[in-house]
């Protein structure tokens, strides 16, 4: 005979944890989308850090007015008056006045094209892109800033070489310096290499009807030699130049 498992009845029947609904809408359904979400607010700062803070400010925007002033008033104006001072003529701009009247800026290239006249470097000078106030055409130069292996900056410096070579035919076999053909960064350089003012000198003399060392005396008036000896290179004034040659400025 099997024995029969004993069946027993609990007393009490034991209830599995009921899963409590989470009270909080879940995120997407109507309910968050209607609930006000309240965000934490700002730290709210005891008297001694606002009264610390108030110092750093104060501290602060006196520090910046004080920097303004130094830099922006007293700096430039001391640099000003020392200027004036002791160097008035480069101060004001290096400009060239005779007899109240004014010639330019050795500063500044200007355009000769007479033959008696020493030549610079070659300008783009443009006088139809603005106008002053007055309505009449401001000129202005600027660089070509053409590639030097572009088929349009080798025609124009072949069109530089033949009027060089048409001012001047006796110097047809006289190897021409670069910077008679050729522009300048800025446009308005005011110098040229004592080589290319040394190849004007022919033409200048004929032109003129002097001799070649006048010429040449002029040209060494208004050579400048190397900043200390060795930093740059010789340059000639071609304003300079064109004014003593003009008997407006005397030679040294």
């Amino acid at each position: 005979m099997i024995a029969q498992p004993v069946r027993r009845r609990c007393s009490r029947t034991a209830r599995l944890p009921s899963r409590r609904r989470d009270p909080r809408p879940r995120f997407g359904s109507r309910e968050a989308e209607n609930q006000t979400i309240c965000l934490p607010g700002p730290p709210r700062l005891f008297p001694k850090e606002m009264q610390e803070m108030k110092e750093v400010i104060l501290k602060a925007g006196g520090m910046l007015l004080l920097m303004a002033v130094l830099c922006g008033i007293v700096y430039t104006a001391v640099l000003t008056g020392v200027g004036q001072v002791l160097f008035p003529y480069q101060a004001n701009g290096s400009v060239i006045e005779v007899d109240g009247k004014t010639y330019g800026s050795e500063l500044l290239g200007q355009q000769f094209t007479s033959p008696g006249h020493m030549w610079g470097r070659v300008m783009n000078l443009d006088v139809n892109s603005f106008t002053d106030e007055n309505g009449e055409p401001v000129m202005y130069a600027t660089a070509s800033n053409l590639s030097p292996a572009s088929p349009e900056y080798e025609a124009l410096v072949a069109e530089r070489v033949e009027a060089l070579h048409a001012a001047d035919p006796d110097m047809a076999d006289v190897p021409i310096p670069a910077d008679l053909v050729t522009c300048s960064g800025s446009g308005l350089d005011p110098a040229i290499s004592p080589e290319a003012a040394e190849y004007q000198v022919h033409r200048i003399a004929q032109a003129r009807g002097i001799s070649e060392d006048d010429v040449r005396q002029v040209i060494q008036a208004c050579t400048k030699g190397r900043v200390l000896g060795f930093l740059g290179e010789p340059t000639v004034n071609v304003l300079k130049v064109n004014l003593m040659l003009d008997g407006i400025l005397e030679t040294p």
